[in-house]
């Protein structure tokens, strides 16, 4: 069997078959300490156009009520938002802060600059992330304390059983108002990531049958009996839904909708739920469950994908989210492992994915396209970086970039207008790397990453501007240093900001002890990158976003949010947690 006939969709005949298959996979896997290596991840906290067209960041091209263009979350796709800690529809910013361990919704008028309304999330426990809609916000959380799961799975990297949150929690909050809660969603498991298009929000959750197992002692045959000894009701993930009034409505996912590939033998579960914002409450969330593990998430207006990436190959399936009712579509496979997201891009209909493949010690760009229910590799260009691992990738249109490093930075262009031949038209090797590629003017990729010395020691944060107008002769065209210093922005993309209406680029900084968070702030004018200055939280607190409305730059991180001119940088408003 290939892999990708491996993992062809396969249906359940009924229930019992299904949880049949369920209890054999288990049985087969248990051991001393339950399932081990069966880790759960913690929630997160916090086919794009050629450079010349993109719009930068979601809503850099939306006006707020009072016509003023606004940016919003820096994603990967065009209209499909991805949760952050900070939102704004131009008119008002809507954010989490965390007061005593509790996360609290703030609201602030963006022309005021002053805070309209809070509410705390009681209940819930730490940072979350919200997604905006209208008048509505959904705002993904975790249970009021980590709760204690003794399922007997291996739950971190060790191989060993150790209590861990394995509960989702989103909230509905209405804001037409001050802000109050319509709607509660709890789910068995963990929150792998969510995306939104429209005011539906597409939420995946990762799972694991409810089974006990004793951690006092390691014994496999105990653990096995109870494995065959487990009722039907432990298998499929449970939901409860809280109305408006506070009717708790529960349920478990239907066995109709649940699929798994052909040769998956595990016990973990990824559910898609499909939430509307603009409801008066949530429903059942509409679940799709496919038998399998996942641990990154891409969408673009009409899938999703869950990849689960492993060291010498990554499954990746996708979801049909283009109908009325949300459908497990197609399952394909790819050499190496993922870096991130954005090592994943759909364009006319095949599926790009990036990968660092260990066999070969080299990076490779493979293309997919679905036939029937299996995405099936049509093309695939390797060798990338021989020796080296993939630092960035950004994908624009039928372009590619691909950055290695070892001890310099090979920056790829990929020609991938034939997804059957894919084939690299030019390389530029300069030290140090790009952990962030992001595209800017016509023919322009900007680079935020580290620099670095000829023997590959890395010696602080740099930001660089690429021609890329040739894809045989990529050229780096400027450059901005910081030494001993490095960004948030290198390893989450929502910390970057890019404002082409007046070159503006500000990404949080911090030396390498932590020390002296701020914002930097540059300015990309024509081919010359200039500093403009930094800023810093009147408390010292660490910057993790920023946004603009209208000539307004906000900066925002756990200490609050402070306001300043976008022209001069001049304080304009401090509104403290």
């Amino acid at each position: 069997m290939t892999p990708a006939e491996g993992l062809r969709l396969v249906s359940y005949d009924s229930c019992p078959g299904l949880y049949d298959t369920l209890r054999a996979s288990a049985a087969a896997k248990v051991g001393p300490f339950g399932f081990a290596g069966d880790e759960v991840p913690v929630p997160a906290a916090g086919a794009e156009r050629d450079g010349a067209e993109l719009a930068p960041n979601a809503s850099d091209l939306s006006a707020g009520a009072a016509g003023d263009a606004f940016s919003g979350t820096n994603t990967h796709e065009r209209g499909v938002d991805e949760p952050d800690l900070i939102k704004t529809d131009g008119r008002r910013i809507v954010t989490i802060a965390v007061r005593d361990g509790v996360p609290v919704l703030r609201v602030v008028d963006a022309a005021s600059r002053a805070q309209t309304g809070e509410l705390t999330l009681t209940g819930a426990y730490g940072a979350a992330d919200l997604l905006l809609s209208g008048d509505r916000a959904l705002v993904l959380t975790a249970p009021d304390a980590p709760v204690s799961v003794p399922n007997g799975f291996a739950e971190d990297t060790r191989g060993w059983p150790v209590p861990r949150q394995s509960r989702l929690d989103l909230r509905l909050i209405d804001l037409t108002a001050a802000p109050r809660q319509i709607g509660r969603y709890a789910m068995d498991g963990a929150l792998v990531d969510a995306r939104q298009t429209g005011g539906t929000a597409r939420v995946v959750v990762r799972s694991s049958p409810r089974i006990e197992f004793p951690l006092d002692r390691a014994n496999e045959d105990v653990n096995r009996r109870i494995v065959a000894e487990a009722g039907d009701d432990v298998w499929l993930p449970r939901f409860e839904v809280t109305a408006p009034d506070g009717t708790v409505t529960t349920g478990t996912v239907p066995c109709d909708r649940v699929s798994r590939p052909a040769s998956y033998d595990g016990v973990r579960m990824l559910t898609m739920l499909s939430l509307d914002l603009a409801g008066t409450a949530l429903a059942d969330g509409t679940p799709v469950t496919v038998v399998a593990d996942g641990d990154t998430v891409y969408g673009t207006a009409a899938s999703l994908y869950v990849a689960d990436g492993g060291v010498d190959r990554t499954e990746i399936y996708r979801f049909d989210t283009g109908g009325a009712t949300p459908r497990y579509a197609a399952s394909g496979v790819v050499p190496g492992r993922l870096l991130n997201q954005y090592a994943l891009s759909e364009w006319n209909g095949s599926l790009r994915a990036a990968t660092t493949v260990e066999a070969r010690n080299a990076g490779s760009v493979t293309v997919l396209t679905q036939h029937g229910t299996a995405l099936a590799v049509t093309g695939t260009v390797g060798d990338l970086g021989r020796g080296e691992t993939i630092h960035s990738v950004r994908f624009l249109e039928d372009r590619g970039y691909v950055v290695t490093f070892r001890r310099t930075d090979p920056l790829y262009a990929i020609d991938l207008r034939d997804p059957a031949r894919p084939v690299v038209t030019g390389e530029l090797k300069i030290p140090g790397y790009s952990a962030y590629l992001h595209p800017a003017a016509p023919g322009r990729l900007i680079g935020v990453g580290q620099d670095a010395t000829a023997e590959g020691a890395v010696t602080g944060l740099q930001v660089s501007l690429f021609d890329v107008s040739d894809p045989r002769a990529p050229a780096r065209l400027a450059q901005h240093r910081l030494p001993a210093h490095s960004s948030a922005a290198e390893f989450d993309p929502h910390a970057f900001l890019f404002w082409p209406a007046t070159g503006h680029l500000v990404v949080p900084v911090a030396d390498r002890t932590g020390a002296a968070p701020a914002a930097l702030v540059l300015t990309l004018t024509g081919d010359a990158i200039r500093e403009t200055g930094t800023l810093a939280q009147p408390d010292g607190s660490p910057i993790t976003r920023s946004l603009v409305i209208g000539g307004t730059l906000w900066t925002a991180g756990p200490g609050g949010l402070r306001a300043v001119s976008l022209a001069t940088l001049d304080g304009l408003a401090w509104l403290p947690v």
